[in-house]
């Protein structure tokens, strides 16, 4: 059914008469002053067969030729409704940017899973790399060498290029496919990816730590009274941490006497720590 619909559109764009440049022109005012819809209609039929052609350079990326051409309709589309004939230039010449630019978006978003750099340089090299590496290979030059000419050719780096010649020479490989042949019992590419997580042994390690010292801790709170006991845990085991002054009004003392309970507190914690499990550090408290 789609390449039957494909040959129509194609046999249609070919069928359509080529305009001459006082009916372009003219086509142009009316959709560009009244936004006549018919007139925007003759201009991208009789346009179509350049978003056909171009669609016939694209070809070799793989890709569905009738989604090119839809893709480069769009554009055609896009540069209908942006063409100013009051600049003197003929439609075509404009309107083949747009139409490149698109079916270039189509080729770089749907080539690859990976998705490539969207820089001009970036997909400069990626539309010519190919073409210019068939030429440079001709002359029997190390790949170092072919990379560096590439790069200076195309006006990027030679580790840009390095990079996009691993990505044209070999296909996508899923990360859920197995290591080795299926059915081996082989776990799948995923499971081999360095993490940035912590690993687990540390994880568990730092846990059973924290509660360890928050055991010691509780223990080491008996040796306060009830005024130390309410500063620390109100400046320190909070996780909003009271002022001073907000301290020194509850308690009915300044914030500076607050200031020396909570300081000789933590003496009496450090202490109590250090007399029950010697050598912890204790800075921190």
């Amino acid at each position: 059914m789609q390449d039957r619909a494909e040959r129509k559109l194609i046999q249609t764009a070919m069928k359509a008469p080529y305009l001459a440049l006082e009916d372009e022109q003219a086509l142009a005012e009316r959709w560009h002053r009244r936004q006549d819809q018919n007139a925007l209609h003759q201009i991208t039929i009789s346009h179509m067969r350049l978003v056909i052609a171009m669609a016939s350079r694209f070809r070799n990326f793989g890709l569905p030729v009738g989604d090119l051409i839809q893709e480069g309709h769009i554009g055609l589309l896009e540069a209908a409704a942006r063409f100013d004939p009051e600049r003197g230039v003929r439609f075509s010449t404009y309107a083949t940017w747009w139409i490149r630019a698109s079916m270039q978006d189509y080729v770089l978003r749907n080539w690859s899973i990976v998705r490539g750099g969207t820089s001009s340089a970036q997909k400069a090299l990626f539309f010519n790399f190919r073409r210019l590496r068939a030429k440079l290979q001709k002359s029997m030059i190390s790949a170092a060498e072919l990379h560096q000419e590439a790069a200076k050719i195309l006006g990027v780096s030679a580790a840009d290029v390095a990079l996009m010649d691993a990505r044209l020479s070999g296909p996508d490989t899923s990360l859920n496919a197995p290591m080795r042949e299926e059915g081996d019992g082989s776990a799948d590419r995923v499971e081999f990816i360095a993490s940035d997580d912590e690993p687990i042994d540390e994880v568990v390690e730092h846990m059973i730590d924290a509660e360890r010292r928050s055991t010691w801790l509780n223990d080491a709170l008996d040796v306060l009274d009830r005024r130390e006991l309410q500063i620390i845990r109100e400046r320190r085991l909070s996780e909003e941490g009271a002022t001073l002054e907000s301290l020194g009004s509850a308690l009915g003392i300044s914030k500076e006497r607050v200031r020396q309970i909570e300081t000789r507190a933590l003496e009496k914690l450090r202490a109590a720590l250090t007399r029950a499990h010697p050598g912890l550090q204790t800075h921190a408290i």
